[in-house]
């Protein structure tokens, strides 16, 4: 089992910063490849980005790419997302993931075995 917190959420204005992080439970947080997704009001879960167990492959969504970066400290059992030049489009609720199947499933599947609660994210204009 493992439970998965995320923090860091919060109000933004466009152009500006935050970072998230997750905090993982149990002793085999290495072992999960680890994903961020959002969903805003009326819209679907999408994912944002993902991180393999290793930290050796990420993938990011395209409206990220290059504003974005995930990271994870397998000491610290906690996974972040970086996220810069926010821009009012990612306004969503963002949700932790962790999942026992590759990076590949995971961005493929969208589906994970564990989440977390959610933390908002909103980004003025």
């Amino acid at each position: 089992q493992v439970q998965l917190v995320e923090s860091g959420g919060g109000l933004v204005q466009a152009g500006g910063s935050l970072t998230l992080s997750c905090a993982a439970s149990g002793r085999t947080f290495s072992s999960y490849t680890m994903g961020w997704f959002r969903q805003a009001p009326g819209r679907e879960r999408e994912i944002v980005a993902a991180i393999s167990w290793r930290s050796a492959s990420t993938y990011y969504a395209d409206s990220v790419k290059g504003r974005f970066t995930i990271s994870r400290d397998n000491a610290k059992n906690t996974v972040y997302l970086q996220m810069n030049s926010l821009k009012p489009e990612d306004t969503a609720v963002y949700y932790c993931a962790a999942d026992l199947g590759t990076l590949v499933v995971l961005t493929r599947t969208r589906t994970a075995d564990y989440w977390g609660q959610g933390t908002q994210v909103t980004v003025s204009s």
